[in-house]
């Protein structure tokens, strides 16, 4: 056989297209040529390819070879193809047989010696090959990220010649399977943060409703400590959250870690971050910041220092909870269903409202500092607090508040009624439902009325509103929306009132 076709896939976002690596040795003088849009890290593969067979002990064919990948118009990056190339000019030349492959799917980088090296995406391909209902084998260090795919046989091996011992039959490669453990996840303490008891119910209702929030205080505050405690706040994930936060992990070049399974993300970019590393994108799209935190926490600390256009790009993530790549060439989609805390200075030195009275800032300075962030974004963040400094004798006091464990229980029970309800968190509730699900008693609305005629609220606020209220009234456990929890919902957009 001159000719040997083995199964592959590619990369496209979350997706994983199949790819046939057509093989083909025919008479000529001595070339390698690999066809397809490969891009350098596959043209590289000729060389990996050439030592690793030589290395094992391979004849390397001194005829004209064709590598073909399948569908041409589909961009191929990376060393996963080196596996399938490898194995396609054996099987090509005669030195393996062809059985076995039709339900076989590979990937795998390749080193000089032939030993095999883990590939990125090794999760989002397997999904795919045991939707087809085909096996994968791939690299022995990509298996248990792989294996968090329920139901897939996967095979993993740690060299090239292992992969052709399973194929010969004389040395079967065993099913990997895994005992996926979860660790316990160690989150801060919400008990050590002193003080600040407004701002650690809000915190509460934030992640019993799934809500954004935005926390304007003094330095030295507690703001960043607050951000920190929030994911261990938040209620336990559900397999197809853990299943889809781990499939954007493995595409990045650190991979998923298996230990972090079921563990909320917290992504804290730097504020020099550029609009790609917040978003995503790249002429090969890459999950940028606000995907790796899908189903978790994205703290943006220093929020008037980040660039305005890198902001305002959170603006359609934060509604749809998704975010679509677009190049020239390529376009791929990426979750972005994170929740958003951010914190910042009441103005340019930070001191206002301090009891210390330092802050010399006028108000001409205040408002261009608070004026870096857009009203429309603003607009889309569901609490605003305010943090303000913790007196002395507070802080010499022992920590006393409750704990992570004892505020987790309430979120949970919250949690709950809100799927039995609507079968979602109340942040994602569209305006219909909102208008359905919502409903204040009569001295609550007419509370609400008063509040967006006074604090001259949008339409979008309007609704927020009454989805925090929702949120609160799922706290107390109670089936309508009173005015008292109005009122709490209105004190929660504070920059509303202060604007």
């Amino acid at each position: 056989m001159s000719l040997a076709v083995v199964r592959s896939r590619a990369l496209a976002g979350l997706e994983a297209p199949p790819v046939d690596v057509e093989v083909h040795i025919g008479p000529g003088l001595p070339s390698f040529t690999i066809v397809g849009l490969p891009e350098v890290e596959v043209k590289e593969s000729r060389d990996r390819v050439r030592a690793a067979l030589a290395n094992c002990r391979f004849e390397f064919p001194a005829r004209r070879i064709t590598v073909n990948l399948a569908p041409a118009e589909l961009p191929k990056e990376g060393g996963r193809f080196d596996l399938p190339i490898a194995l396609g000019i054996l099987i090509a030349s005669g030195q393996l047989p062809a059985t076995r492959l039709s339900q076989l799917e590979f990937a795998g980088e390749l080193s000089l010696t032939g030993e095999l090296r883990p590939v990125r995406g090794a999760l989002a391909m397997t999904c795919h090959a045991a939707g087809c209902g085909r096996s994968f084998v791939l690299p022995r260090e990509s298996a248990p990220e792989a294996a968090l795919v329920r139901d897939a046989e996967i095979y993993a091996a740690a060299t090239l010649l292992e992969v052709c011992g399973h194929l010969t039959g004389e040395a079967p490669l065993p099913r990997y399977r895994a005992d996926i453990r979860p660790a316990a996840g160690v989150y801060p303490d919400l008990a050590d943060v002193k003080g600040q008891a407004h701002a650690k119910r809000a915190l509460e209702v934030a992640a019993a409703g799934g809500h954004s929030v935005l926390m304007v205080g003094p330095p030295g505050t507690g703001k960043s400590m607050l951000a920190q405690r929030l994911p261990g706040l938040l209620p336990e994930m559900t397999d197809a959250q853990a299943l889809a936060t781990a499939a954007v992990r493995s595409l990045t070049t650190q991979g998923f870690r298996v230990e972090h399974w079921r563990q909320r993300p917290f992504r804290a970019p730097h504020h020099t971050a550029s609009s790609v590393a917040l978003v995503g994108g790249g002429s090969d799209p890459r999950p940028g910041e606000i995907s790796l935190a899908h189903h978790g926490v994205l703290f943006l600390d220093e929020l008037p220092e980040f660039d305005r256009r890198v902001l305002e790009a959170l603006r359609e993530p934060l509604e749809s909870g998704k975010v679509a790549i677009s190049r020239a060439a390529r376009q791929a989609e990426f979750p972005a269903r994170f929740q958003l805390v951010a914190a910042m200075n009441p103005c340019p030195c930070g001191y206002l409202g301090h009891y210390s009275g330092k802050c010399r800032c006028t108000p001409d300075q205040v408002a261009r500092y608070r004026g870096k962030i857009s009203g429309p974004l603003l607009d889309r963040v569901d609490i605003q607090i305010e943090v303000p400094a913790v007196p002395h004798e507070e802080l010499t006091r022992p920590a006393s508040g409750e704990t992570t464990a004892s505020v987790r229980e309430r979120v949970e029970r919250a949690y709950r009624r809100q799927l039995d309800r609507q079968g979602k968190p109340n942040c994602e509730l569209a305006a219909r439902e909102v208008d359905k699900l919502c409903v204040p008693e009569p001295s609550a609305e007419t509370l609400l009325k008063q509040a967006i005629v006074r604090l001259n609220l949008s339409g979008r606020a309007y609704h927020r509103v009454l989805r925090v209220a929702r949120t609160i009234a799922d706290l107390a456990g109670a089936g309508t929306i009173t005015a008292a929890q109005i009122a709490e919902a209105i004190q929660y957009r504070r920059l509303d009132a202060l604007g």
